[in-house]
């Protein structure tokens, strides 16, 4: 059987991104004593608006810009949803059941992603790339598991916790329908173009939710604490959004909602050779079943 170039390329791309995204994770966690979630989420997003103007306005362009009234409305409904109201409701969601039930819970994304596309794009239902997605996320959350167990944050779930793990299955359904719409505002458009579109109305979306937290004495984060959060900011959200936009082109949302999804499996080796951390038994068969996942996916397409 002989995949097509397009899959291989979205594939690989989908692939870099899960990476830049583990990088910038670790990026971003060795901040979380500097800088508030909402600090972080503010100068990555601002500083991938300012990336991508760069790049929409390089001279060697060999076509004009140009994005139809209706993709744009798709594309600000994409980060919209998905990188601000999905992000910000995960958040709320790890502060009230913890990051070792809130990310499990919220990284089950990909397969409502796979259902939703099946309604709203006409994505076609294959066995073998739904067990594909299943034993994918099931090693992703074993990784996230046994990372998050090292944590002596961890806090105990019960009936008051309910509303965490209801935002934590909303910030599923948001990153989903984020994806969806994403895959239909990039539909014959260019990719550098969808992804200027959405950068700069979600850096507009940021700034009054920087002013009402700065109102509410959010800190600011010392410089070295910024440039830092800056280079996690280019690889994570400037590098990555634009990969994971040309990745749901070429492969459409479903596919690449999981391979942006397995960023801990890339995570995983970097926290352990560059941050020192300990690997258990349980990271290591999740790791496999990731892998395992992704295959059965690609092959599936």
């Amino acid at each position: 059987m002989q995949i097509p170039t397009d899959v291989v390329l979205g594939v690989f791309i989908g692939l870099s991104t899960a990476l830049l995204w583990g990088i910038s994770t670790n990026v971003y966690k060795s901040q979380s004593e500097e800088a508030t979630p909402l600090a972080i989420s503010v100068v990555k997003m601002w500083l991938s608006g300012v990336f991508m103007a760069f790049i929409v306005l390089l001279p060697f362009r060999t076509e004009p810009f140009y994005i139809p009234l209706d993709s744009i409305f798709f594309l600000v409904a994409s980060v919209t949803v998905g990188l601000v109201v999905g992000d910000l409701v995960y958040l709320i969601s790890q502060e009230k059941i913890g990051v070792s039930y809130a990310f499990p819970i919220a990284n089950i994304f990909p397969i409502t992603t796979y259902i939703f596309a099946v309604f709203l794009v006409g994505e076609e239902i294959v066995l073998l790339r739904f067990v594909g997605v299943i034993v994918a996320i099931i090693g992703v959350i074993q990784i996230s598991r046994a990372s998050a167990k090292k944590s002596t944050d961890e806090i105990e779930i019960d009936v008051s916790n309910l509303g965490g793990i209801a935002l934590a299955l909303l910030a599923a359904i948001c990153w989903s329908l984020g994806s969806i719409f994403l895959q239909i505002g990039v539909t014959d458009v260019n990719p550098i173009d969808a992804n200027f579109i959405r950068m700069l109305f979600g850096s507009f979306i940021m700034l009054p939710l920087f002013i009402g937290a700065r109102q509410q004495g959010m800190p600011i984060p010392n410089k070295r604490s910024v440039k830092i959060i800056m280079f996690g900011g280019f690889l994570g959200m400037a590098l990555g959004s634009l990969f994971y936009t040309y990745t749901v082109q070429l492969i459409g949302a479903a596919t690449a909602s999981l391979l942006g999804s397995t960023a801990p499996l890339f995570a995983l080796p970097i926290s352990i050779f560059g941050l020192n951390e300990e690997y258990t038994a349980l990271s290591v068969l999740g790791a496999i079943l990731t892998v395992i996942g992704v295959i059965l996916v690609v092959l599936a397409i």
